[in-house]
């Protein structure tokens, strides 16, 4: 395998179970975005939303048996799922729990790769949809009445693939060597989900 792929996830990996380490808002309470750049944005610095979306791409990766279309079931279920989320919250749609759903996400994503469970493609999608709903409709509702909703939203939408996509490239380029980081990683996304468990439960 080439050593600067490996190097490169693992300085991924880590910067990943480092930021898991940090504070991270949960909920329709965090900062308002009003552009696609800020929307954009803020999968990459809201520390909840990055773990999630780097450790379904960790998980997809790790998990599957070949490259493929095994790889994308995932990552386009929490993109979608995210977006109809989203989509609910921008109608006003509230859902119960949302701050703990969005913290047990990440503790089962998390799990997820330590574990590298093998699902069908289907259920993978609709599994980590489901948290994905949660994490959509938090920021439908406090995009909500924004004329450049659906901006942000791009944006943010934008940033999720990206990250999958690094998560992806990530789990693959260490899931036959030095694995242990990814799932080093894992278990830090786990744990981080954990405390925010315990916190907003």
């Amino acid at each position: 395998m080439n050593l600067s792929r490996i190097k490169f996830a693992t300085f991924f990996i880590a910067i990943t179970a480092i930021s898991t380490g940090a504070s991270a808002h949960t909920g329709a309470e965090s900062h308002i975005h009003n552009s696609f750049l800020s929307g954009f944005a803020h999968p990459l610095f809201g520390l909840d939303h990055l773990a999630a979306m780097v450790a379904v791409g960790l998980w997809s990766a790790l998990a599957a048996r070949s490259a493929g279309r095994e790889l994308l079931w995932g990552p386009v279920g929490f993109a979608a799922m995210l977006l109809a989320g989203a989509v609910l919250g921008l109608q006003g749609v509230a859902l119960p729990a949302v701050e703990p759903m969005i913290a047990a996400s990440l503790l089962v994503t998390g799990l997820l790769v330590v574990s590298r469970l093998r699902v069908p493609g289907l259920l993978a999608a609709l599994g980590v949809g489901v948290f994905a709903v949660f994490h959509g409709v938090a920021h439908g509702v406090e995009l909500a009445g924004s004329g450049s909703a659906w901006q942000t939203l791009a944006g943010m939408l934008a940033a999720t693939v990206l990250l999958h996509g690094a998560g992806l490239a990530a789990g693959w380029a260490l899931r036959h060597r030095q694995v242990w980081l990814a799932r080093v990683a894992g278990a830090a996304v786990a744990a981080f989900g954990g405390a925010l468990l315990l916190q907003v439960a």
